[in-house]
């Protein structure tokens, strides 16, 4: 339920698309396009696969270097021998391969047009810094470290609230939470901050006062808690340069989200 600053800025991972997309590097253009690696029972590897292989592997910071060329121009030749022996088999006339098929130059395709918007969509340093402002600001400038007791209905919340006035632990109460997350930790939710937290509880958590508990239940689409307020202390995130790359991987993801959404409102799907 809780979240700390840092798991907000580092989330990369809102659910954005059905899988990520992984921008793959340009190949490196070939200086001779009709120039073949290699020839494989008569049939001719063009020079363009390997350059293609090879700036995979560029991307991933291996150096270029004969061994490197020597290494991908076998693995050509492997691909090749095999691919020759599944068409002499007869697999590319199968459905379910060529679906496959299709759907892998699909995957190529949207790929290559992904990349190419991206780069012609670009996410400045400015933008970056006013998405970290926003989100720093929605977060607040306290972390709290409450206990709750989470029940079905408002009854059992006030009679734990009265036996909490009479004296009773908050953590032996705790016992009795719905929550299987904290109820056997003393009903210890740990550090978080208002920004964690459904509304109803973040409201009643910040206005109280260190050691105290709330003396009326709180409803949330969760049931009725009894909130205990432990500590409290100023909120340290992580600077924007920390988490920099991750943002904008964020802010990427969410431009190609609306290009999508955008695309498919104007489409004509029946």
């Amino acid at each position: 339920m809780n979240r700390s600053m840092r798991t907000m800025l580092l989330a990369a991972s809102l659910t954005l698309l059905s899988s990520a997309v992984a921008f793959a590097a340009p190949p490196a253009p070939a200086k001779d396009a009709a120039k073949s690696v290699a020839t494989v029972n008569g049939k001719a590897i063009p020079q363009s696969r390997a350059d293609v292989l090879l700036a995979s592997q560029f991307a991933q910071g291996q150096p270029d270097n004969p061994k490197l060329r020597e290494a991908v121009k076998e693995d050509l030749i492997r691909r090749e021998l095999l691919a020759q022996e599944a068409e002499k088999k007869g697999f590319e006339k199968k459905p379910e391969v060529q679906a496959q098929m299709a759907m892998a130059r699909q995957q190529v395709l949207i790929a290559a047009y992904l990349e190419d918007y991206v780069k012609a969509h670009p996410i400045t340093d400015d933008m970056v810094a006013k998405e970290y402002e926003t989100i720093r600001k929605s977060l607040g400038d306290h972390e709290y470290k409450v206990r709750h007791i989470l029940v079905e209905v408002e009854d059992e919340a006030k009679a734990i609230i009265d036996k909490l006035k009479k004296g009773e632990r908050f953590e032996d109460l705790a016992k009795q939470s719905k929550d299987p997350g904290s109820k056997d930790k003393g009903g210890d939710l740990g550090w978080g901050n208002p920004a964690g937290y459904v509304k109803p509880f973040s409201d009643a958590m910040v206005k109280l006062q260190k050691g105290k508990f709330t003396d009326t239940p709180v409803k949330s689409d969760f049931g009725w808690h009894v909130i205990q307020l432990d500590d409290i202390r100023d909120l340290k995130g992580p600077d924007l340069e920390q988490v920099k790359p991750q943002l904008m991987q964020r802010m990427q993801q969410q431009m190609i989200q609306k290009l999508v959404l955008d695309l498919r409102a104007k489409a004509k799907i029946d």
